[in-house]
C-alpha cells in the first residue's frame, strides 16, 4: 500500500481537528472557546476554497451556518448542544458508534470494545476527563487527526474499521434530529469531509447493521 500523501494527510489532520472539538465541548462551558470565536470571524468564501476533500460551492452554505451560529447567542448553541448529545433525558443523537451497531443500543458495546482493543493492541493511549466510551465521534475525528500526523501507517485501517463504518449512520440521524441550523451544518460537512477522505484515499468501507 502506497504512503499518504503528506498534503493528504495535513488535510485529514485539519478535519479531525477543526471539526472534532464541536463535537466534545459545550458551546458555554468547553474549551472550544476560541474555536468558535475563530468559526464567528470567518472569512465564509476563502475558508470555502481551502476547504479540504470538498468543493467549494458544496461547503460555503455550511461554513456560513456555523458561523451565524457562533456569531449569535452561544446559550443557544449549548442548549441544542446539550440536546442532541448530553441530556438530561433522551439524548436526540448520542454521539458513540455502539448506540447504533450494538443489538442492545448500549454505550461500550462491541464498536466501543474493538476501537479500544485496537488502539491497545498499537500502543495508542487517549487520554479522556470522564468515563464516556472511546466511540464518541468527536474524539474518533481528533484521533483521526492525531493518525494522520503521528501513525499515519495505521490511517487506513483506522478508517475503514473503526470511523467510518458508523459515522455517515450518526451524521445522517443528527441532521435529522437537528433544530438549529449551526448543527445540522456541522452534520453535513463533517459527513462531506468524511466521504471526500473515503474518496481520496479508495476506502473500502463495510457499513455494519445498525439498531437504531
Amino acid at each position: 500500500m502506497a504512503a499518504i500523501d503528506d498534503e493528504v494527510l495535513g488535510g485529514i489532520a485539519f478535519v479531525g481537528e477543526t471539526l472534532g472539538p464541536l463535537f466534545t465541548e459545550d458551546p458555554l462551558t468547553g474549551d472550544a472557546g476560541e474555536l468558535y470565536d475563530a468559526l464567528a470571524a470567518l472569512d465564509v468564501p476563502a475558508a470555502a476554497q481551502a476547504w479540504p476533500f470538498c468543493d467549494p460551492s458544496q461547503v460555503e452554505c455550511e461554513l456560513q451556518a456555523l458561523t451565524q451560529g457562533a456569531d449569535a447567542d452561544r446559550r443557544e448553541l449549548a442548549d441544542e448542544y446539550r440536546r442532541l448529545f448530553v441530556g438530561p433525558g433522551p439524548k436526540a443523537a448520542p454521539p458513540w458508534g455502539s448506540v447504533y451497531t450494538d443489538h442492545d443500543r448500549v454505550m461500550f458495546g462491541a464498536t466501543a470494545l474493538e476501537l479500544h482493543d485496537w488502539l491497545s493492541e498499537h500502543g495508542i493511549s487517549v487520554a479522556a476527563r470522564d468515563n464516556m466510551p472511546d466511540d464518541s465521534i468527536g474524539r474518533m475525528l481528533k484521533l483521526m487527526a492525531w493518525i494522520a500526523r503521528m501513525r499515519p501507517e495505521l490511517l487506513r485501517e483506522y478508517l475503514e474499521h473503526h470511523l467510518l463504518t458508523w459515522a455517515p449512520h450518526f451524521l445522517e440521524l443528527m441532521e435529522r434530529e437537528a433544530q438549529q441550523p449551526a448543527f445540522s451544518a456541522l452534520a453535513r460537512l463533517t459527513a462531506l469531509s468524511l466521504r471526500g477522505i473515503q474518496d481520496t484515499l479508495e476506502l473500502d468501507v463495510t457499513e455494519p447493521r445498525f439498531y437504531r
